[in-house]
């Protein structure tokens, strides 16, 4: 089993750039995580926010032990059954995405690298540096098409939860990564790509 965590901040195109190793390994046998899927059924309440709504930014959003069972059964070449969340409502829906088994498991989000048990896991740690405009701007653009989000609630959100979040938890985590990759992504993407066909057994 090889495990590859992917982190950065929101917007660092996390999801893009796991996509391209998946296409470049191209073997079924490739399972790809989602942080977000793990997002607490109901936030706690000391993330509400005095204005209304939560701090989805930080750590303590994610349901870490369901995480953890899932990647250590997922590890264990089981199956689990993944929560979908709308983004819309914020809120998980009543499905669920199986995955499983696999030989290569790869999760990305912004936590990623956050909690020291899933870091121990990891053959590959990856950390996503993108400048904070870039970042912004596809965010922005992303929770416009995609989320159904109105243009002050980003920018408010950004201020209020993204920006701050970032600085104090998620920045500190690239001290983990082993490798640190740019806004260019495709050269990383095969080397980690070729990583994992050889983890694999397989060469092309």
């Amino acid at each position: 089993m090889f495990l590859v965590g992917i982190a950065g901040g929101s917007g660092s195109g996390k999801t893009t750039f796991a996509q391209k190793i998946i296409q470049r390994v191209a073997d079924p046998s490739v399972a790809l995580l989602h942080q977000d899927s793990y997002y607490l059924p109901t936030p706690p309440q000391d993330l509400a926010m005095t204005g209304g709504g939560f701090n989805f930014d930080h750590p303590e959003a994610f349901d870490w032990p369901l995480l953890r069972s899932h990647f250590e059964q997922l590890k264990a070449e089981g199956r689990v059954n993944v929560p979908v969340y709308d983004y819309r409502t914020n809120q998980r829906t009543a499905e669920v995405e199986p995955v499983g088994p696999c030989k290569v498991i790869i999760l990305e989000g912004i936590f990623t690298l956050w909690d020291a048990a899933l870091r121990e896991l990891f053959d590959l740690k990856v950390f996503l540096d993108v400048e904070a405009d870039i970042r912004f701007i596809r965010r922005l653009h992303r929770d416009v098409r995609e989320r159904g989000r109105s243009l002050d609630g980003i920018i408010r959100q950004y201020y209020d939860t993204v920006r701050p979040m970032h600085h104090e938890f998620l920045e500190p985590t690239r001290q983990y990564a082993d490798l640190t990759v740019g806004e260019e992504t495709d050269i990383a993407a095969e080397v980690i790509a070729a990583r994992i066909r050889h983890a694999l057994g397989t060469t092309r």
